[in-house]
């Protein structure tokens, strides 16, 4: 995005009374608009391929076409690249949530979001990053995989995982190091002071293995982590 311009936001939620709240929040602040709602996935995917919006905030449980379908086919969509979405989420959900961002979502908010951290997260997925905050992140992933206990490490024969990308053997011993702690829900600025580096030198990492793991953005990376083992289960 360019300096000045305003975020283009689309509401995917089949609440119409939490759509006009969301809308009424982001209306309020000079650099956001919205500019469409969809009341389920089918018709969110339509409006994000005629609007292009940067963000979509997509609300999981939606009648016809969920959230989590929605999500796919939007971050699926070659010609959709620069649209992110960011799930709805009741925090129940977390299962959903993980399979969302395996899915290519950019992050996720609860729906009880204060208003001011909505309009943040907002400009944060909207500048390119990925919304997992180090304490939202750490919840979700051990609450998924101490009910799912060994799925990440040892998927069923019947539904095998994904395979590793290519440039999962490439990464450097200090780029594994980093990506462990992004998904362990460490913030650059976190991980630059336990590995007594700087903040921009944990950036260049990221960058770096993001791009050896074809990864979308933080969220893709903390999923992949997961998902080849670089991250261990949570004991317990």
């Amino acid at each position: 995005m360019t300096a000045g311009q305003r975020i283009r936001v689309l509401l995917a939620d089949d609440q119409a009374l939490l759509r006009a709240g969301f809308r009424m929040l982001l209306a309020a602040a000079d650099d956001i608009e919205v500019v469409a709602e969809a009341a389920n996935g089918g018709a969110a995917v339509a409006l994000a391929r005629e609007h292009r919006p940067d963000v979509v905030l997509m609300d999981l449980r939606m009648p016809d076409v969920d959230g989590l379908t929605a999500t796919g086919l939007i971050t699926g969509d070659p010609a959709l690249a620069a649209v992110r979405v960011v799930v709805l989420t009741t925090f129940d959900d977390d299962e959903s949530v993980f399979a969302a961002l395996r899915a290519g979502a950019s992050g996720f908010l609860v729906k009880d979001v204060e208003p001011p951290d909505l309009l943040q997260a907002v400009r944060a997925v909207a500048r390119g990053d990925a919304l997992l905050s180090p304490s939202v992140t750490r919840a979700v992933i051990a609450q998924f995989t101490s009910r799912r206990p060994g799925r990440m490490a040892a998927p069923a024969p019947s539904r095998p995982g994904p395979p590793p990308p290519p440039g999962l053997a490439a990464l450097t011993e200090r780029e594994r190091e980093v990506v462990c702690l992004v998904a362990a829900g460490l913030s650059n600025e976190e991980i630059a002071t336990k590995l007594t580096v700087s903040p921009l030198t944990v950036k260049t990492h990221v960058s770096r293995a993001m791009t050896k793991l074809y990864a979308r953005d933080r969220a893709q990376l903390v999923v992949l982590a997961f998902e080849h083992g670089l991250v261990a289960r949570p004991a317990g």
